[in-house]
């Protein structure tokens, strides 16, 4: 075991397969001699030369098409986003290609790609730096999407997509990045991609989240346990596949549902999942089913950004209020 932050775990994955599997190229802005803006692919180049590890010209839309060509003839690419908010001009790749390759060709050529990139705010980044644009990818059938909350789910889950035979969409939480320390197997291991994990169990309330507001969660469950209350804490981990299950189970023991999102509230993830709960928990719901979401605004700019983001004392506010109900 090593103890590893986000940054070191995903380089570690990257590093693994890129040993093992000669097929696998690594490329993107500033992803090869620099290492990133967060240094995650840092000495990757240094270690695998520059025909399998190397820099991009500024063109989201190239980067991925280029991508698409690269699966067609047998490759696995792995291209990095310098920041999820940069993806828009590569949507056309992505909705029209990778995403549908597989099933116009019936079969015959897989998008077997990886697109990785930093995802929401929390650093005081400037405007297309702190986006959760999960929901935008989420309604497109094709693709894959992960979101890990810790270093040891960051590296299990990233070797899953590296080897999966269907694109996927890996946004890294950059305020996790190097927020969290934890002990990580060296070895290679894989977890289940469409798996939720239950962190914590508790009866009083079910409360999904994911990324960087996971720790907000984490932090009001502990004030809620002070006057009483057992909060159950389950992290989505995956986005599609959607482990509708594992949540649906968990209310029909609690009887309350929070979710708890970093993006806007409206026609999002959280969304979805309450319509999971209503659907599949209903004549056990002892309170609303509610969300919990950044506003229905782009994030501020540094000096406001704070105003966006919600604290765990706000979580706990909706815990109360869902309780008391």
């Amino acid at each position: 075991m090593a103890v590893m932050n986000m940054v070191q775990a995903i380089g570690n994955a990257l590093s693994i397969k890129l040993a093992e599997d000669h097929d696998i190229l690594l490329f993107g802005e500033d992803a090869g001699k620099e290492g990133g803006v967060f240094r995650v692919t840092e000495n990757l180049q240094q270690q695998f030369g520059e025909a399998r590890v190397f820099d991009t010209p500024l063109a989201e839309s190239g980067i991925v098409g280029t991508a698409v060509g690269m699966c067609m003839v047998g490759l696995r690419p792995v291209v990095e986003i310098q920041f999820s908010g940069f993806i828009f001009p590569a949507f056309n790749q992505i909705v029209s290609h990778v995403a549908r390759l597989h099933n116009r060709s019936r079969g015959r050529y897989k998008m077997r790609m990886v697109i990785r990139m930093p995802w929401g705010g929390g650093i005081k980044a400037a405007e297309h730096h702190s986006e959760s644009i999960e929901s935008f990818l989420a309604p497109m059938p094709g693709l894959k999407i992960v979101i890990p909350s810790t270093p040891y789910d960051a590296k299990g889950l990233l070797i899953s997509a590296l080897e999966s035979d269907d694109p996927v969409i890996f946004f890294e939480p950059t305020r996790l990045y190097r927020a969290v320390k934890q002990e990580v197997p060296e070895a290679k291991f894989a977890l289940p991609m469409g798996k939720a994990k239950v962190l914590q169990e508790g009866k009083h309330i079910t409360i999904v989240s994911y990324g960087g507001v996971l720790r907000e969660v984490q932090k009001a469950a502990v004030l809620a346990k002070k006057q009483g209350v057992a909060v159950e804490i389950i992290d989505l981990r995956t986005i599609v596949p959607l482990d509708r299950d594992t949540i649906a189970n968990s209310v029909r023991k609690t009887g309350r549902f929070l979710c708890a999102v970093e993006g806007p509230g409206s026609f999002g993830v959280a969304a979805e999942l309450m319509s999971i709960v209503v659907e599949d928990t209903f004549l056990s719901l002892e309170a609303p089913p509610t969300r919990l979401a950044g506003f229905d605004t782009i994030v501020p700019y540094p000096k406001g950004e704070h105003h966006y983001f919600y604290s765990a004392e706000r979580v706990f506010y909706e815990i109360k209020k869902l309780v008391e109900y």
